[in-house]
């Protein structure tokens, strides 16, 4: 028998022990996956609605003007300088104008490029989204209900007729009572092309929406103005930063438990085996192959452990997650890290009863029974 066979075959002779010591084990495992599946899960999701759907910041001119938000138009240009910061992922711009919109005198327009209507929070609830350069409109649902307008008619805005193609929904009061039109034609309307009123920007994933704020702060700040609101996203990934570092405390805890649950699998394990460490001593068995047979048998235990744990959780996160309304994620990161834990344990567990072993005196080691 190889070596190798030898320890991976070892461990299992005394089943009760062996499996006392996987149990044990395999409990820390299941709680790092599941924890761990639970945390990138939050993560995401957490990531997943800071950067779907609105704007992670605006950008607006720096001094005060006739806008509709009360501050100075800015060049056109300014997009494509935005979306070449480093941590942006999307920009759009908008052009807000106050004029006359159906029956009212003054009501607000506002213009934006048709795939960036996600950037303004809007749900499509009838209809569809307009076209790019074309006249047509979405209204917002109260606007829509208020004056009695549905799919298919027409509305005059700045004296040309526009036909209102969808009816949205949205959870900004601001924009609730608003139209939307594709942003070239009210450059057209407003006979000033080049101008935008601000710049949703969307953030890409993984990315520190106030660094990368700071960051356009810093490159341009004496020309615009960044407007954030992360306060709510530094308490979240407080939260998510406290979740994580309860996983690594479980983890110690486990590598803590774990260690000494091999130990003394282990030591037992050497003390039934006196007699026959003995033996292998006395056929020219040296010290450090003696030590390596030990060590290996105690790994072998705590990988079986590991797969057994890493299975376990994440079939429990799976079946109890959409029963409460929440969905694990597992990425390679959390099974090498139950995994380097396991092995931790393994080495660490493994190496006291090895040196037990190897000062064992091969006469007395061979006398015992």
């Amino acid at each position: 028998m190889s070596f190798l066979k030898f320890i991976l075959k070892n461990p299992f002779r005394r089943k009760n022990s062996a499996i006392l010591a996987i149990v044990g084990i395999a409990i820390g495992i299941i709680v790092i996956v599941a924890l761990g599946g639970i945390t990138e899960g939050l993560v995401d999701t957490f990531e997943e609605t800071v950067h779907a759907g609105g704007a992670d910041f605006q950008i607006s001119g720096k001094e005060t003007g006739d806008s509709a938000y009360g501050t100075n138009t800015i060049d056109a240009s300014w997009t494509e300088k935005i979306a070449n910061v480093s941590g942006v992922e999307e920009a759009y711009p908008i052009y807000v104008v106050l004029t006359s919109v159906g029956d009212d005198y003054m009501n607000t327009l506002i213009g934006i490029d048709p795939a960036g209507t996600t950037m303004a929070d809007l749900s499509i609830k009838e209809g569809r989204i307009f076209e790019d350069n074309a006249n047509e409109v979405i209204l917002g649902e109260i606007y829509a209900d208020d004056n009695e307008y549905e799919i298919g008619d027409t509305i005059e805005i700045n004296r040309e007729d526009f036909e209102v193609v969808g009816i949205y929904e949205t959870g900004d009061s601001n924009m609730a009572g608003g139209v939307f039109t594709s942003i070239s034609r009210v450059g057209e309307l407003m006979d000033d092309e080049d101008s935008i009123s601000n710049i949703y920007v969307k953030v890409a994933k993984g990315q520190d929406v106030q660094e990368v704020a700071d960051r356009i702060d810093a490159k341009y700040g004496d020309d615009i103005t960044t407007i954030t609101s992360v306060m709510e996203m530094e308490q979240m990934a407080d939260m998510l930063n406290m979740l994580e570092a309860s996983t690594w405390a479980i983890s110690l805890l486990a590598i803590v438990v774990g260690g000494l649950g091999i130990i003394n699998t282990m030591l037992m394990s050497v003390f039934e085996r006196t007699r026959e460490i003995g033996v292998l001593k006395a056929v020219g068995w040296s010290n450090t192959r003696i030590m390596g047979m030990i060590v290996g048998e105690s790994l072998v235990i705590t990988v079986v452990s590991a797969v057994i744990g890493s299975v376990i959780g994440v079939a429990l996160c799976l079946i109890l997650g959409p029963q409460i309304g929440f969905t694990p994620l597992f990425t390679p990161k959390i099974f090498i890290q139950a995994f380097a834990i396991a092995i931790v344990v393994g080495i660490v567990g493994g190496l006291y009863p090895a040196f037990k072993a190897v000062r064992l005196p091969p006469t007395e080691a061979l006398r015992y029974e």
